[in-house]
């Protein structure tokens, strides 16, 4: 009898203290002429009177808007509580690493990320539509995205992360259908250095961005995380670096996202 009863006020609790809204949405892609979906997460006490910052938060390789985050990331919805924020999850396709391909007008995922996407949330949600309210993260494919599209509009994100991204593409030139969005390293070299996030760096000023960047010590994006952090330093470009044992495992980014978003947190209230 005490174990019912202990059972039932822990579930009482947690649906007290947990209330955050998941919405799916669809928006019509010009660029890539198809509905895409996306998951939208409000916190408890949403309302349209109040802004609220919002983070995109991006999958990986072989995911998708519900399978990755949604699935086997669950758990990560009670941070929109905790912070405040509003939680977006959208659709990056299965192998787009979230750049326009150069080679496949089908994967425009850039655009449709920063031209069609990010409009589409600050009409329909109660957001700070200004890049001091606007993070974005991801983890591996979705790592690499996330920095690659903030390094490159620093005008939509003041805060960008990644949880052992993908950080650099080219040691991997016959892995996860890159060579589909760029050509072969072979045939398309210039393809391969212009969408790699660590020949981006060029672009970054100190504190022009806040970063975040995040990757176990067993991963095989350990190296280029690496030496992305070390160019980082060169370059004089403040961030956080954190390297722990864990390998490339939805344990490990469970664990991860919960620093992430702290830091995109303590980012907007520094910035209101």
């Amino acid at each position: 009898m005490k174990r019912i009863i202990s059972t039932t006020l822990l579930i009482i609790f947690y649906a007290a203290t947990f209330a955050a809204k998941i919405d799916t949405v669809t928006t019509y892609s010009q660029v890539m002429k198809k509905d895409i979906k996306a998951v939208v997460v409000t916190p408890d006490h949403y309302s349209t009177s109040k802004a609220l910052p919002v983070v995109y938060l991006l999958h990986g390789y072989g995911d998708s808007y519900a399978g990755g985050w949604i699935k086997k990331g669950k758990g990560f919805e009670v941070l929109a509580d905790t912070y405040n924020m509003i939680i977006v999850c959208p659709d990056g396709g299965v192998s787009s690493w979230y750049f326009d391909s150069p080679v496949d007008k089908t994967y425009q995922y850039e655009t449709y990320l920063t031209k069609e996407l990010i409009p589409f949330i600050d009409k329909h949600y109660a957001t700070i539509a200004d890049r001091k309210g606007r993070g974005i993260t991801g983890l591996s494919m979705g790592g690499h995205g996330a920095l690659y599209l903030a390094f490159k509009h620093q005008n939509l994100f003041g805060a960008a992360g990644s949880m052992s991204g993908g950080v650099d593409i080219r040691p991997f030139p016959n892995n996860w259908d890159i060579a589909k969005r760029l050509g072969t390293y072979a045939d398309h070299p210039d393809n391969w250095e212009k969408n790699t996030v660590i020949n981006l760096v060029r672009l970054l000023t100190p504190n022009s961005l806040a970063l975040i960047i995040d990757c176990g010590s067993d991963d095989f994006f350990y190296k280029v995380n690496c030496q992305l952090h070390e160019k980082l330093l060169e370059k004089s470009i403040p961030h956080d670096f954190i390297s722990r044992p864990g390998a490339h495992t939805w344990d490990y980014w469970k664990n991860s996202i919960q620093y992430q978003l702290l830091f995109m947190s303590n980012y907007f209230k520094a910035n209101p």
